[in-house]
């Protein structure tokens, strides 16, 4: 049952928004008026009116509640990351640069512990602030740090992701702080860097993907199901790759 101070995804025929459930306060659409303490003590999934409650899914609160000073790694892409990286509780994990952390909070979801790297202070405070917001930091150290500064041990890590402008120049650190066999990840935003990152890893791992995943939306009449007029396309190329020793 919702309760007061819970974040709560309240959704108005096509229009979604992410709030914090306070009893004084309402939402106005329109002309429609939705009072927040005609929701406390119901379940999720109550409909008041043409307004839909719910509670937030991960994927909600990085798309709607997280605040952006860097582009996203969107849920598209970091899910699929997590999956491929093959992660779980009992797998420590780096990342670096930390951005606006939304890779971060799906890190921090699946994975034991997150160690996250970013050297712009702005960034780090940012991210550290969405995650602690909605409680998705428990398990993750922040490090306000290039990861070109960091102290790392040999053979620490289950798996790593990196999403730098310039990932090739720390391949043979990366290689070091992985455990043998473990799978990094890259984003890489254009075909130029693709190309120059396959050079540097060549002979340190090996099992290398380089893929880019393409997402459409349709919208939803049964009469007339069709794509959406425009859609995401290309947002970066993934590479992932496993150390051999």
């Amino acid at each position: 049952m919702f309760k007061e101070g819970d974040f709560i995804l309240i959704v108005y025929r096509d229009k979604k928004y992410l709030r914090v459930l306070r009893e004084k306060e309402s939402i106005n659409v329109g002309k429609e008026v939705l009072k927040f303490k005609e929701i406390v003590g119901k379940p999720g999934g109550v409909k008041i009116g043409n307004f839909s409650v719910f509670k937030p899914t991960l994927h909600d609160i990085i798309m709607l509640g997280f605040r952006r000073k860097t582009q996203i790694i969107y849920p598209k892409d970091a899910f699929y990351i997590t999956f491929r990286l093959g992660i779980d509780k009992q797998s420590k994990v780096l990342e670096f640069g930390t951005g606006s952390g939304a890779l971060c909070a799906v890190l921090s979801h699946i994975a034991g512990e997150v160690y996250t790297y970013e050297r712009e202070e702005r960034f780090m405070k940012n991210a550290t602030e969405n995650l602690k917001r909605f409680s998705l930091s428990g398990n993750v150290r922040f490090f306000h740090s290039d990861f070109s500064d960091a102290q790392v041990e040999e053979n620490f890590f289950d798996a790593a992701f990196v999403d730098v402008k310039h990932p090739q120049e720390h391949v043979e650190k990366v290689h070091y702080t992985l455990k043998p066999g473990a799978t990094v990840g890259f984003l890489l935003p254009t075909a130029n860097q693709v190309s120059e990152l396959l050079k540097a890893i060549e002979d340190r791992f090996t099992d290398i993907e380089v893929s880019e995943i393409l997402h459409r939306f349709y919208k939803p009449n049964p009469e007339r199901l069709r794509p959406e007029d425009t859609m995401v396309g290309h947002t970066a190329y993934l590479l992932f790759a496993r150390k051999v020793i």
